[in-house]
């Protein structure tokens, strides 16, 4: 009887052992396999550093785009300074051409003899018998010489006078109406002359006359005695 109760309690041990060992491998059937599994991350981070390479690569080309963009124009812009600078070049020689051409001479009276003045009152003198007029900056209508270009100019005037007790032989050379140089003569007869001369440096457009002084006169004949002279030394061109 003892023997049987042994043998009973063994098979059912061997029993509960089986349904255990069953039961574990029916639940780890139902679970759920989680090696290897892809992570979704992984190709959102692939395709976001291929972006990024492509950006970078575009923008390394961008770059040496501009720096190329840069350095043609910084090329383009010396080359148009070069020829503004030839350009400017150019127009100084045609401006040191025409100006090179100025000069003129004349003399007191058209014609005859005979005394300009004694006036109240300083007066302009109009030399009137052109000898000369290259560029044509003298006017003998007015007896102004306009320059035409700034530069260095020479002038020089020489006046005849007969003596006189009471009136002198008086000439001013002036710039924009300042008296700058004087020439003067005085006897109280026969016959004198008297000269002066000045470099003047003038702008475009200065005016330079010969006025008599007030209570002189100036004596002008068929030799031409009395007379105003001027020309440009160099001009004085200022660039760009």
């Amino acid at each position: 009887m003892e023997r049987v109760s042994v043998l009973c309690l063994f098979l059912l041990l061997c029993f509960l052992s089986g349904a255990e060992l069953q039961h574990k491998e029916i639940i780890e059937q139902d679970e759920p396999e989680s090696v290897n599994v892809p992570k979704q991350t992984q190709p959102f981070h692939s395709d976001l550093d291929a972006v990024l390479r492509e950006m970078k690569t575009a923008l390394a080309e961008h770059r040496v785009k501009i720096d190329m963009l840069q350095t043609l124009n910084q090329e383009q812009a010396t080359k148009l300074r070069v020829l503004e600078l030839k350009a400017s070049e150019v127009d100084t020689l045609k401006i040191q051409q025409q100006a090179g051409q100025v000069a003129f001479s004349a003399s007191l009276l058209a014609s005859g003899s005979g005394n300009v003045g004694p006036f109240n009152t300083h007066k302009t003198l109009v030399f009137k018998y052109i000898f000369s007029n290259i560029g044509n900056a003298y006017n003998p209508s007015t007896g102004f010489f306009t320059a035409p270009v700034s530069g260095a100019y020479q002038f020089e005037f020489y006046i005849g006078a007969h003596g006189h007790s009471s009136h002198a032989s008086g000439v001013m050379l002036v710039k924009n109406g300042e008296h700058i140089f004087m020439a003067w003569e005085q006897q109280s007869n026969g016959y004198g002359t008297s000269a002066n001369g000045a470099t003047l440096l003038l702008e475009a457009g200065d005016v330079v006359f010969l006025r008599l002084w007030q209570n002189t006169r100036i004596y002008g004949n068929e030799n031409h005695i009395s007379t105003f002279s001027g020309h440009l030394l160099f001009p004085h061109v200022r660039l760009c």
